[in-house]
């Protein structure tokens, strides 16, 4: 009996750090009618935190002009360094000018999986709400874990201004049983079925899978066969987000009049990154008549100057945020 335990809960300790490195890889990528304003300075380093910059000109934008740009757009895909309150912060600017315009605002959350959408509908809608309880139903420690108050003022916006916010990750135990098992045999399990997710084409995109496979092996030990069902949870989480967000488009084309909308896809900045991982999967879905606009917010000081030309150089998104720094230090990028 006690070697029986050890053998399962090293598996189980396997699992868990394979799923965390997951994680860590995904948060960190490296980790047009609009009137431009160049920033003279910009091109040599002279950036500071909260300039917006546009990646195809290196241009910079007035914040209020870049909206303008926004919501000619169906989904917006805001792309964090986790645990940065200044990027929460940045989410409520777009968000709180989006319903000034008279835009009602969908708010996309990779920090919710499926498994609790329903406790997140209860929770927005009630007018005295039990955080405690709400926790508790939403799952939040089995799919997300660390601070809710990190995360809070997106969720308190939303419960403000009646807004709806989608859970947009699949439940942490099918990611995890991907990670343990790989993608072919996670899929026989009975789980599975109860997601409607059985039929869903989950696709094994080359440029992603050069992209992804490459930061496990300089990011992370371990085997190809590691890499390979690291991999393909990456796929599963990715695809689901992206039918998350697509369901929400269908619905919202189907309601016709009304309110002009727009999605607001809030993730880690990994799951933005050249608009492989949940975009392009977006695109595909909706047959490329969806248009999109991604935003990978940085935290800045001016040692980081060098890191952000890289990620102007080959572009990691439509336009980088530089932030102030948050109280952690931001991943250093692999090399």
């Amino acid at each position: 009996m006690g070697i029986r335990f050890g053998f399962t809960a090293a598996r189980k300790w396997k699992s868990a750090v394979m799923l965390g490195l997951l994680a860590c890889l995904l948060v960190s990528a490296t980790s047009c009618a609009v009137e431009r304003h160049s920033n003279p300075g910009s091109s040599d380093g002279g950036w500071q935190p909260w300039q917006i910059l546009e990646t195809q000109t290196g241009h910079t934008l007035h914040f209020l002009d870049w909206i303008k740009d926004l919501e000619r757009h169906d989904i917006v895909y805001l792309g964090e360094e986790h645990h940065n309150p200044y990027h929460i912060q940045a989410a409520l600017k777009v968000l709180d000018q989006l319903v000034a315009d008279g835009i009602d605002p969908t708010i996309g959350m990779e920090m919710f999986g499926w498994d609790g959408q329903q406790a997140l509908d209860g929770y927005i809608s009630t007018t005295q709400p039990v955080t405690n309880e709400f926790l508790e139903q939403v799952r939040w420690k089995q799919n997300w874990g660390g601070a809710f108050e990190d995360y809070a003022p997106l969720v308190t916006f939303a419960r403000d201004h009646h807004v709806s916010v989608r859970a947009m990750n699949p439940p942490k135990p099918l990611v995890r049983r991907v990670v343990k098992l790989g993608l072919d045999q996670a899929k026989q399990e009975p789980e599975w079925a109860g997601w409607g997710i059985l039929q869903e084409d989950i696709v094994d995109d080359p440029a992603y899978r050069e992209r992804i496979v490459d930061q496990l092996r300089r990011c992370h030990g371990g085997n190809e066969e590691h890499y390979r069902t690291m991999y393909e949870a990456s796929m599963v989480r990715d695809e689901g987000m992206a039918r998350t967000l697509v369901i929400r488009q269908e619905e919202l084309r189907r309601d016709g009049g009304g309110a002009r909308h727009i999605i607001v896809s809030y993730t880690g900045g990994g799951h933005v990154q050249y608009n492989l991982p949940v975009p392009k999967r977006v695109a595909r879905r909706l047959g490329g008549g969806v248009k999109q606009a991604t935003v990978y917010m940085v935290s800045f000081e001016a040692n980081r100057t060098d890191e952000v030309r890289a990620l102007m150089q080959e572009p990691i998104a439509d336009y980088i945020w530089l932030t102030p720094m948050g109280k952690r230090q931001p991943s250093q990028p692999c090399r």
